[in-house]
């Protein structure tokens, strides 16, 4: 099934995302953290794509195939073109199919200095274009990323929706958002959007603080804005673990009603492999969707 059929059904899609393990583990590593997290039941859950490498692209398509063969929830594998050439996109994807893998996220994906990149492709919509013209994944969901704040490297916001324009025209049929922590971005990237003639679902990506040094890392990668009553809660207890991971959870869940009352196409929620935060923000919000 693909993804974006679960859209316009009068509710919300409510997902989950999960990452594979490091290349120096094994998948059981992480095993018993997707059962819990599939047992909630999230209309699907997205694998990340690993750090480069046949290994990551292997623990990737083996977790997406545990996800949608062993517990019966649709899955989503990421695919980056950073990492990948014409040729190894057409084997990765072909190794999904054999695993009953339907749909895929189509990523240019985080370049690492310390790894060339491939150049085959320079941007998400050019591989998503040349996997449409093969004919052969027609029956293939294709999803896409999009920035609230606009990608850390375009010009503009208006360039970036400009760029997820021809994205969306290549063959994505919905889009899951950057992760943010002011509702307000989100809104307003919609309405943008919307002029731009960007009608597909677009799901809000919301990740719960853990740590203080999560957040830092993440709005380090993707320039993420901090309010005020977001940052008072971090200087807070940072010094507190478990109640951060609380607080932070509480945040999130707020953030998600406020999406939910403002008629978000779905809510995606980024676990970091955490049964217990994606346990907590099912229960809060559960009943909302």
């Amino acid at each position: 099934m693909k993804i974006s059929e679960l859209f316009g059904k009068g509710r919300a899609v409510f997902s989950f995302e999960v990452f594979p393990p490091k290349k120096d583990s094994g998948v059981e590593s992480i095993t018993a953290a997707v059962d819990e997290i599939a047992a909630l039941k999230p209309d699907y859950i997205s694998v990340t794509y690993g750090a480069g490498g046949n290994t990551a692209n292997t623990f990737t398509r083996d977790i997406a195939a545990h996800i949608k063969n062993d517990c019966k929830i649709e899955a989503m594998a990421h695919i980056t073109c950073v990492n990948n050439t014409k040729e190894e996109v057409l084997t990765v994807l072909d190794s999904f199919a054999e695993a009953g893998i339907e749909n895929i996220l189509a990523l240019r994906g985080d370049i690492n200095p310390n790894v060339p990149p491939k150049t085959d492709f320079k941007h998400a919509s050019e591989m998503i274009t040349f996997i449409r013209e093969q004919g052969k994944y027609d029956n293939i969901g294709i999803s896409g990323a999009c920035y609230p704040e606009g990608h850390t490297e375009s010009e503009s916001i208006t360039d970036d929706i400009l760029n997820l324009r021809k994205k969306v025209d290549a063959g994505a049929e919905e889009l899951i958002s950057q992760l943010f922590f002011d509702n307000a971005f989100f809104y307003d990237f919609r309405e943008k959007a919307k002029i731009a003639g960007i009608n597909i679902p677009i799901s809000a990506g919301i990740m719960p603080v853990t740590s203080k040094s999560q957040i830092e890392r993440m709005v380090t990668m993707c320039g993420a804005s901090l309010p005020q009553k977001f940052v008072r809660m971090v200087t807070k207890y940072e010094h507190r673990p478990e109640a951060l991971i609380d607080a932070g959870i509480a945040y999130a869940a707020d953030q998600i009603t406020d999406l939910l009352a403002n008629g978000v196409d779905g809510i995606h929620l980024y676990t970091m492999n955490n049964p217990y935060i994606a346990r907590k923000i099912t229960d809060m919000v559960g009943k909302l969707l």
